[in-house]
């Protein structure tokens, strides 16, 4: 049976050991270790939003792991001409081993998934980002040591990383509260998913509109953009909104002395995280985007290995 990563929940059970798996994968490729789990195999990149990290990572993580990806945007497919998402699966499937979807729409991600005979993996989608939350989990992992007693707080709009990110903590048995504007709120059906790991993990899943209250004695404090692609049009009503949500040093001083700040990247310096944070010395956001290379090839190596 394949293996899809759509939803963080697609590996809920499995989120410790793949963790434990990125990190070999890691200390094997810093000590110069070959790891080669997909020597022979390509991975189709399907691309509807430009990305960086996500496109760099997966493409250099496939060679890592020996095999080979290939880049393709809308100009490069017949969906741009307009052949239909299903379609575009079931001939994928046919050449590659694993699909690699940025999308703009979930409903997209599912249908490709549900047509397609080879894994596919969410690059990002309009309600989850799971490939993102792995390598945050990762970088706390490798930082705190341990998910026990710790209180991840996102500041800022209640997006896909967000929505990830309550799911995420709540598997691995981390309190997150959501800390967002009134009307930015995760959605709703996620954070009662959330909520019902979390009393099987022990998580506190919570919602708050107040930064300053929400950051106290915290041990990680996490943002991200207010403006995402697509969002555009809503760039002044949204910085009003958002006032007050910024990660300075004032509101960073508010939360224990060993506090990580964390970004998804990329950043808008002075909107909503200052300069002086994200260069401090409680920024690790770097560390993130590093991993997102490890944690990936953890999820390649698993679903297409």
């Amino acid at each position: 049976m394949k293996k899809n990563l759509i939803s963080i929940l697609d590996i809920q059970d499995r989120i410790k050991e793949l963790l434990r798996i990125a990190g070999e994968i890691k200390k094997k490729h810093k000590n110069g270790e070959p790891f080669t789990p997909l020597e022979g195999k390509s991975l189709g990149m399907i691309f509807e939003k430009p990305s960086t990290r996500t496109r760099i990572s997966f493409e250099v993580g496939t060679t890592q792991l020996g095999g080979h990806a290939l880049y393709l945007s809308p100009k490069d497919l017949q969906i741009g001409r307009g052949e239909t998402i299903a379609d575009t699966a079931k001939v994928l499937s046919r050449y590659v081993d694993g699909i690699m979807y940025r999308a703009f729409k979930h409903e997209m991600m599912v249908e490709l998934a549900e047509n397609a005979t080879i894994p596919v993996i969410n690059g990002l989608d309009d309600l989850e980002h799971p490939c993102q939350i792995m390598a945050d989990l990762l970088t706390i992992r490798e930082i705190k040591g341990t998910f026990e007693d710790q209180h991840l707080v996102y500041v800022g709009d209640g997006n896909n990383v967000c929505n990830s990110l309550l799911l995420g903590g709540a598997a691995v048995g981390m309190d997150v509260t959501a800390c967002t504007p009134k009307g930015y709120e995760p959605n709703q059906e996620i954070f009662k998913k959330a909520q019902e790991i979390g009393k099987e993990t022990g998580a506190v899943i919570s919602i708050s509109n107040s930064p300053k209250e929400a950051v106290k004695g915290t041990t990680i404090i996490y943002t991200d953009v207010w403006i995402s692609m697509g969002d555009e049009e809503d760039e002044k009503r949204r910085l009003n909104d958002f006032e007050g949500f910024e990660v300075n040093d004032e509101l960073v001083s508010r939360a224990t002395e060993e506090v990580i700040v964390m970004h998804c990247l990329p950043a808008h310096r002075g909107v909503e995280i200052s300069a002086s944070v994200m260069d401090g010395p409680h920024s690790v956001v770097f560390d993130q985007a590093e991993n997102r290379l490890h944690a990936q090839k953890a999820i390649m190596a698993e679903m297409m290995g």
